[in-house]
Parts: structure tokens; C-alpha cells; sequence
């Protein structure tokens, strides 16, 4: 089952929409304000994005910026009562994939999000592989050549953003900005404990190291 966030805070938009996409069969996830969204996402990942463009604290495109940030694929699309081109050229150009004007009608909005979610399920790769290593981006499930590894949600994430970029070194805080959000306020040795938990697990029947440390760096996913 997809899952779409919807964030709006006007309460009449996110319960039609939230509603009207589950008898769809979607999942639906409903925030009633930025902050909020980003913390919904942080903790259950959508496919889709649907963003209210003028909401109070933390708009609709500061949003879409630090989820953009996050995931250069997620599919993005805004809803405004702003309909001059202007406006929507500009919510465009700040990386939004399209554009739905207030007030519209839900068949039109539908018909949006299938084509965007289709687009999507198109250009990302299903499994990402790196040596022995394999990461299915649909079940969400790793693999050490015939041996399965559970993950935990924030596992997942942090494996696949070595996966998107291996060999690449990664330092602290690109990893802690694309796993945890720009507005991340723990602690950062979180980072390190993740990191020797997932070692712990691609590495548990005896294979060689593939995530290593460049000491005051970050982190690199190469061959030993």
C-alpha cells in the first residue's frame, strides 16, 4: 500500500483528501502544519507528498526544501489558492513535480498523484547492489549475497543512502541531514551508534567490512 502525507492546516482539506485517498487505497498520513509533516515523515516515510503552500510557521515551501533535501525522488505536489503562472513557476522551480490550484476537485487531484506515483515507481531503481550487498527498495529487506537481514526503519535509511552513493565518502553531517532531517535535535552520537548497529548486522556470519570510517570525515562503502 502507497502511503501519502498530506499537509495542510486547514482541517476541512486534510480529512476530505485523507478520506477520499484511503477509499482509493492509499495509506494517508494528515499533518496540520509543517513542523508537524516533517516529523510525520521522519517516522513513517511517504511515497507522495501532498503540501499546502501558505501555511503559518514553516510554509509549504520551506517544507518541500527540506524534504527535497532529504530525497531528491520523492514525488512532490502543491496545492495553493495562488493561481497566477508566476506562482506556480515559482513552486516548480523550487522542486515540486506539480501543481494543483484551489479549490479543485478530487478526481483532478487523483488523477495527479497516480500519474506522479507512476513516474516514480519508473525511474527508481527496485534493488541497489553494491558487491555481495543488495538493499530491495520495495520490501525494504537486505541481503549479504544468499543470507536476508532485517532492518529497522532508520537501518534502512541509513543503508540507503550508502547504497545511493558508493564509494562516495559521506561525512556526519550529510548523513545526519538526509536520515534524520535538517531540524534533527539529539544527540549526534546517534549517528556513530547506528552505524556499528548495522555493521553488526552485514557483517554477522564473518563478511568482510563494507561501511568503513575515515577518522574526522564520515563514512565510505567500499571493498575492504
Amino acid at each position: 500500500m502507497q502511503r501519502i502525507l498530506v499537509i495542510d492546516d486547514d482541517p476541512a482539506i486534510t480529512s476530505v483528501l485523507k478520506r477520499s485517498l484511503a477509499y482509493e487505497g492509499f495509506a494517508v498520513d494528515t499533518a496540520p502544519s509543517g513542523a508537524d509533516g516533517l516529523a510525520m515523515a521522519r517516522e513513517r516515510y511517504p511515497d507522495l507528498a501532498i503540501l499546502d503552500v501558505m501555511m503559518p510557521g514553516l510554509d509549504g515551501l520551506e517544507v518541500l526544501r527540506r524534504l527535497r533535501a532529504a530525497d531528491a525522488q520523492l514525488p512532490i505536489l502543491l496545492l495553493t489558492a495562488r493561481d497566477a503562472p508566476a506562482d506556480q513557476v515559482h513552486g516548480l522551480a523550487q522542486g515540486a513535480d506539480d501543481y494543483v490550484v484551489k479549490p479543485f476537485t478530487f478526481e483532478v487531484l487523483l488523477a495527479r498523484v497516480r500519474a506522479l506515483l507512476r513516474r516514480a515507481e519508473a525511474d527508481r531503481p527496485t534493488i541497489l547492489r553494491f558487491a555481495d550487498l543488495s538493499l530491495d527498495t520495495g520490501t525494504r529487506r537486505a541481503s549479504r549475497g544468499a543470507r536476508e537481514i532485517d532492518l529497522t526503519s532508520t537501518e534502512y535509511d541509513l543503508l540507503h543512502q550508502f547504497l545511493q552513493h558508493p564509494q562516495r565518502v559521506l561525512p556526519k553531517g550529510f548523513l545526519m541531514d538526509r536520515v534524520w532531517g535538517y531540524d534533527f535535535g539529539g544527540n549526534a552520537n546517534i549517528l556513530e551508534v547506528y552505524v556499528k548497529q548495522l555493521r553488526q548486522k552485514l557483517e554477522a556470519e564473518g563478511e568482510p567490512r563494507l561501511i568503513h570510517t575515515l577518522r574526522g570525515t564520515g563514512y565510505v562503502l567500499r571493498e575492504p
